[in-house]
């Protein structure tokens, strides 16, 4: 058997999206559906700037 060549990756895909959802889970916990809502929406406009 060969041996496998690994490449030291620079970003890793998965890591990130469990910190980012662990992340808002942390922020949103507790939060009803119109402060969710509202959660989001902010979020999305700070992202999109």
């Amino acid at each position: 058997m060969g041996t496998k060549n690994e490449k030291q990756k620079d970003f890793d895909a998965v890591k990130f999206m469990r910190q980012v959802r662990d992340s808002i889970s942390k922020e949103t916990e507790g939060m009803n559906f119109e402060q969710l809502k509202k959660y989001f929406e902010q979020r999305r406009l700070r992202l999109t700037k």
